[in-house]
């Protein structure tokens, strides 16, 4: 079978390790576009900086030169996540140089040259451009050849690139006009007065499919009035806004809503809908598993991004069986990549469905949806999704009908591992022998459990008693039965998967904190357990959680999966120890994550090393981590949701909230948090709770502990 959904299958799954970022790079995002590039403005060749739009490398150089020398850089900022603006001055000091960049389905460079000399002089001020039109995965695996495609051409004063088999391009244009060589440069003599300033303008438009993509930032137009900046700028009014003396909570709370903002994506078939992408620099793109998860923290800052996440992804769900996609009737996909087309739509992309854990969890966040107050008939549309999304879940997703979901690969292409821990040697016994699939994950049998018991609410919403009766019941046996197969007395752990032959993967790990998150771990001495691995010495770091303990044959600090620290899986894992009363230690790793945060600027990267305080003062960076990524940028926004005890459940006309604080904190305040159809506000002071703003007819349920 051929489709759009299965044209680049192959080209969908890439290792995990990628080619390090320098720590010095700026990185702009802007939906399906970003940027990396040097601490002075410059894109320069031969690393994986450039500028990127729908999954190809368009520019793979851009540097500026005045009088020939490269300027010093002196400082850089970024007023939003797509925008920069970078000083420089030149060696001898008489010259200082602007650069602002913003990004938008291309980039708009603006330079401005002032003459520091209380003379007249003549400069000459020089821009190369370079284009090797690589894909996104040649660039991230370090296979980009960094040499433009094609020799650029002159036409009209534009300086273009192009690579005519494949029908993309480069195109830059200028304002002043300047004197375009084909070897890629673009000079302007320029004369200056005592202090005066010069300036010029740079657009690059990148071609795909043989079209030109206009930017939304255009020379001669305001900045502030292009799509972008308005989108984030009513993003940012209409956020909540925090006040807390708990140290770097408000900070991280803050950055995490800009971060967010920054990486919505605007399909231009639906633009009124805004998704999450996965990640800059590598993952500008819809992700089933990370744009679920993302919106459920995100809840707390706009409903609106879950909605439109449920919404589109019930629009790619599977309809066919396709192996070589892993496409199967009801399943959610894995990832959307753009297609090689003029398209920016995510329709016309290429789609792939191989992961295991994105259905279950598609219907976890339509049912809290639901609970946070979005009425039953604006779900409708999605809700025969979960219907198929459940059958899945009961048929291909369970094909030996043991009532637990698992995953083989079913195409050569395909990803070995498909839940969240997709790296090759990932899921591992305690001696590091790597399980062989069929895998049964512990953490997706807890989505698992918790979508069999949304699906139920929902059919009885419905008015379908009898399926609500079926799902629950479906519910419990799973729960009845994860406890007695994974659960290991002797360690005293959740086992981290069943193998091939239903042996249980000893390997002590994060996943177990999943499973106290969704409650299908139910038995106390059991939680109790939990906890103390998830805040014991093997596994936490005093950052937050390992991937995988100390003591495991596989453990490696510096991994990508087996020993370093994803801080959305230590903030999972303390919203499931606060669901399961164990607050101490809820506290304990929420203090830890925050205080990484801090060091990070605020962002919480995709992950970090797994060295401990003791080992090292501060937390040391994974070198090709994902900045902003989604679901680590959206993980204070559960911190604060697990700090506060909140759990809404509109439909049964309640709110439930039990704050606690860390020791020598007294405040947490948070305004204009949406709920339902309306937004609250939650002041919490020392052992006083005050909520105003619930909707009509809604109880706040407060038991403090």
């Amino acid at each position: 079978m051929t489709s759009p959904r299965a044209a680049a299958a192959a080209t969908v799954r890439f290792g995990e390790e990628s080619e390090p970022i320098p720590p010095a790079t700026v990185r702009l995002v802007e939906g399906a576009s970003f940027a990396i590039c040097d601490a002075a403005g410059d894109i320069v060749p031969g690393g994986v900086e450039g500028l990127f739009v729908a999954d190809t490398r368009v520019c793979s150089q851009l540097t500026l030169t005045v009088d020939g020398v490269v300027p010093s850089p002196l400082a850089v900022t970024q007023p939003s996540p797509f925008e920069a603006l970078f000083v420089a001055r030149s060696p001898d000091r008489s010259i200082l140089v602007r650069r602002e960049l913003h990004v938008g389905r291309g980039m708009r460079v603006d330079v401005s040259v002032r003459n520091l000399l209380p003379s007249h002089r003549t400069v000459e001020v020089a821009v190369t451009v370079g284009a090797d039109l690589a894909h996104l995965f040649a660039v991230k695996e370090g296979r980009a050849n960094h040499s433009p495609s094609t020799l650029a051409k002159v036409e009209d004063d534009a300086l273009v690139f192009g690579d005519e088999a494949h029908r993309r391009g480069l195109v830059v244009r200028t304002q002043p006009t300047g004197d375009v060589a084909e070897e890629g440069v673009i000079t302007w003599q320029v004369e200056l007065a005592p202090h005066e300033d010069w300036r010029a303008c740079l657009e690059l438009a990148a071609v795909r499919g043989g079209e030109e993509v206009e930017p939304q930032y255009r020379c001669g137009e305001p900045t502030q009035t292009a799509a972008p900046s308005q989108q984030q700028a009513h993003w940012q009014r209409t956020v909540p806004r925090i006040q807390s003396d708990i140290p770097g909570l408000a900070a991280a709370f803050d950055r995490a809503a800009d971060d967010l903002g920054g990486l919505r994506l605007f399909d231009p078939d639906h633009a009124d809908e805004p998704l999450i992408a996965a990640g800059a620099p590598w993952y500008m793109t819809l992700f089933g598993r990370d744009s679920l998860i993302t919106s459920w923290m995100a809840l707390l800052v706009d409903p609106e991004l879950a909605l439109a996440t449920v919404r589109v992804l019930a629009r790619l769900q599977g309809r066919d069986d396709v192996a070589e996609t892993e496409e199967q009737p009801g399943r959610i996909l894995h990832e959307v990549r753009f297609s090689s087309g003029s398209s920016l739509a995510l329709k016309d992309g290429s789609v792939y469905y191989g992961s295991v854990d994105a259905t279950p969890l598609f219907v976890m966040l339509v049912h809290e949806l639901w609970k946070w107050g979005t009425p039953l008939d604006v779900l409708a549309p999605v809700l025969p999704a979960v219907d198929a999304a459940l059958d899945w879940m009961a048929g291909p997703g369970d094909p030996d009908g043991d009532g637990y979901i698992e995953y083989a690969a079913r195409h050569e292409s395909s990803l070995v591992n498909q839940g969240w821990k997709d790296s090759f040697d990932s899921i591992s016994f305690a001696n590091g022998e790597l399980a062989q699939a069929p895998i049964t994950l512990c953490e997706v049998q807890a989505y698992a459990y918790a979508a069999w018991l949304g699906g139920a609410d929902l059919a009885e919403a419905r008015g379908d008693n009898v399926t609500a009766t079926t799902r629950r019941g479906r519910a419990e046996a799973l729960q009845q039965q994860f406890e007695q197969d994974f659960w290991l007395p002797d360690q005293e752990i959740v086992a981290l998967a069943l193998d091939h032959e239903d042996r249980p993967v000893d390997a002590v790990a994060s996943n177990m904190g999943h499973c106290l998150w969704t409650g299908i771990v139910r038995d106390p001495e059991m939680t109790k357990a939990i906890a103390r691995h998830l805040t014991g010495p093997e596994l936490f770091t005093g950052w937050g959680i390992r991937t995988l303990a100390t003591t495991m044959a596989r453990y490696n600090p510096l991994s990508y999966h087996n020993g370093s620290v994803w801080p959305h899986d230590t903030a999972i894992a303390l919203a499931g120890l606060r669901r399961a009363g164990h607050v101490d230690e809820t506290l304990q790793l929420a203090t830890a994550l925050l205080a990484a945060a801090s060091v990070f600027g605020g962002t919480l990267p995709e992950l970090f090393a797994g060295l401990t305080r003791d080992e090292f003062a501060a937390p040391v960076p994974y070198p090709s981590s994902c900045s902003p990524q989604a679901w680590s940028a959206a993980s204070p926004l559960l911190v604060v949701r697990a700090l506060l005890g909140l759990e809404p459940d509109l439909p049964n006309g309640t709110v439930a909230m039990d704050p606690v604080l860390p020791a020598g904190s007294t405040s947490l305040h948070l305004a204009d948090v949406p709920l339902g159809q309306g937004r609250v506000s939650v002041e919490v002071d020392g052992d006083a709770l005050a909520v105003r703003g619930l909707p009509r007819g809604v109880s706040l349920l407060w038991a403090p502990g």
